[in-house]
């Protein structure tokens, strides 16, 4: 059981809860502030003053007075209305890690959602009732309306969920798990549709994807530089200390400690004709480094926007007010996505080069041309290298940026949006890319290390080449390669090839422990506020 204190989840726990299958529950401290800011809502919908969203209608309709006995009505037809998602469904890990996002959001307390609503969606993650979220339809302002819509229209019974593997009816998956639907009060239905969640869970499963690629790619570049039989000199800590980047530092660090001890590089130590090695093999702590700085900042931003309340209106509770803002706005997210997409893509390009460097002759200090022993006859690694290109530029395209894309929608109510939604999307593609890019730089690394033998590299890359022969042999002779090609980018994938290696924290994409302190204590101070806020309204004094 893991138990979520909003406000203070971090990024570890979050990818613990998107990679496994933990029950989920919140702290019990969140119950009073839920049901204060329920009962502040009922109060204002049972007045004459006009709320936004609770007797109100939406967007350009927010001038249309909606009447008391209407209210209901009123948040099962916004949802229905805005279960207007196309595209595939999310994979169900993310619309896990999507589900916990909103459980979050809704118990700082300034929702106005009923408790047995919050515990629905507690109780829907732990039987496994995992509503089908089409993955387009979201521009990432007004909040992720479309996919949190077919979210929220499980909930009541309606729309589509998977259970024990199968799609089906909404109410049939609900039953099935023993649960029962519930019927919105005021506010609920555009609480549940209204944040950021959908773009942020999109966005942190490309992070924690993207860190394994990252973390990957330290490795794969010490390969390609003892394939190559390339200098070490330009990973002395001095250099890297001069400049001061945490990420450069890092990565030096860690491909120092993973070469040490290569017989290959100290056959060639002394007396190389080679002055300098090409730019991919001596600015490999530059390049990834400073990815992985990205890599952190924009981990910051989404564990911020995780603990984070983005719907609209608030539930001021300690100011006794119901207040209309913008925190569905998802720029944040939008911008981190784009920084996300920028460290994919740059990582992908250099490790591309190398398998560039690797196949040519002319500059692989004497490998065979394209890896294989018999060429001509064979074409070895030569199309293994275009497909990576294919790749590499594919990538490039896709990190053009989406946070600076907008377009006026809902009548020109919502006249500036992020694209969060696509931007954070687009990053599963790039991932999946750049596993295949590390993963045909790393087949080529382990050819070319086998080509400098009877040298060795390492005794830490000689067990990761072990490793890698359990899945793909060597190339002797040409045969059908897409396969091979498959598994060593599924070793990038699943964290297979980097497993048991001592890297250092940052480089696994660690947060440091100021920065979650800090956060911690600024939210937990505002919890308290909202507590004793609470025990005032349940008591009658506010």
């Amino acid at each position: 059981m893991i138990t979520l204190v909003p406000g203070e989840v971090t990024l570890v726990q979050l990818e613990q809860i998107w990679r496994g299958n933990d029950d989920i529950a919140l702290h019990p401290d969140t119950r009073a502030p839920i049901e204060a800011a329920a009962a502040f809502v009922a109060k204002a919908a049972s007045g004459g003053a006009a709320v936004y969203g609770v007797n109100t209608g939406f967007g350009k309709l927010a001038n249309v007075p909606i009447a008391k006995d209407q209210t209901a009505s009123l948040q099962r037809n916004l949802v229905l209305s805005h279960c207007c998602g196309v595209g595939e469904a999310l994979e169900a890990p993310t619309t896990r890690i999507m589900m916990v996002l909103k459980l979050l959001s809704l118990g700082r307390g300034a929702s106005g959602v009923a408790w047995a609503t919050v515990n629905l969606i507690a109780n829907m993650l732990n039987k496994g009732v995992f509503p089908q979220i089409p993955v387009q339809g979201s521009v990432g302002a007004s909040g992720d309306l479309a996919p949190l819509a077919h979210m929220a229209a499980v909930m009541i019974g309606e729309g589509e969920a998977s259970f024990e593997g199968e799609v089906m009816p909404g109410g049939a998956a609900l039953a099935a798990a023993g649960l029962s639907p519930v019927v919105f009060g005021p506010k609920e239905g555009l609480a549940l549709i209204n944040g950021t969640q959908f773009s942020t869970a999109c966005a942190l499963a490309a992070l924690f994807d993207g860190w394994r690629n990252a973390s990957a790619a330290v490795v794969t570049a010490a390969l390609s530089t003892d394939a190559i039989m390339g200098s070490t000199a330009p990973l002395v800590d001095a250099i890297h200390t001069l400049r001061g980047h945490k990420g450069q530092i890092a990565v030096a660090h860690a491909q120092r400690a993973i070469m040490q001890g290569s017989e290959i590089r100290e056959t060639h130590r002394e007396g190389d004709s080679r002055v300098q090695d090409p730019y991919c093999i001596r600015c490999q702590p530059q390049v990834t480094g400073a990815a992985m700085d990205l890599l952190h900042f924009a981990g910051q931003t989404l564990e911020i926007e995780a603990n984070a309340v983005t719907d609209n209106p608030l539930v001021l509770v300690e100011e006794g007010r119901i207040v209309s803002g913008g925190n569905f706005h998802a720029e944040p997210v939008a911008f981190a996505a784009d920084q996300i997409a920028l460290a994919l893509a740059e990582i992908g390009s250099i490790s591309q080069r190398r398998v560039a460097l690797m196949v040519d002759p002319s500059l692989s200090f004497d490998l065979p041309p394209f890896l294989t022993r018999d060429p001509g006859l064979n074409s070895g690694f030569m199309v293994a290298e275009i497909t990576s290109a294919a790749l590499m530029s594919e990538n490039k395209h896709l990190a053009n940026p989406c946070s600076t894309d907008s377009t006026p929608t809902s009548a020109n109510q919502e006249d500036h949006v992020s694209m969060a939604a696509h931007g954070a999307r687009r990053l599963h593609k790039m991932n999946a890319n750049l596993n295949m890019i590390l993963g045909i730089e790393l087949a080529c690394a382990c050819q070319g290390v086998d080509f400098r033998a009877p040298l060795k590299s390492s005794p830490i890359l000689q067990d990761v080449i072990a490793r890698v022969r359990q899945h793909v042999e060597p190339l002797s002779e040409d045969r059908f390669m897409a396969p091979d090609l498959q598994k060593a980018a599924v070793m990038i994938a699943d964290g297979s090839l980097i497993h048991g290696l001592d890297m250092p924290a940052y480089i696994l994409g660690r947060p440091t422990a100021h920065t979650t302190q800090s956060r911690r204590a600024r939210c937990r101070r505002q919890t308290w506020r909202f507590r004793r806020a609470s025990r005032r309204l349940l008591s009658g004094r506010l």
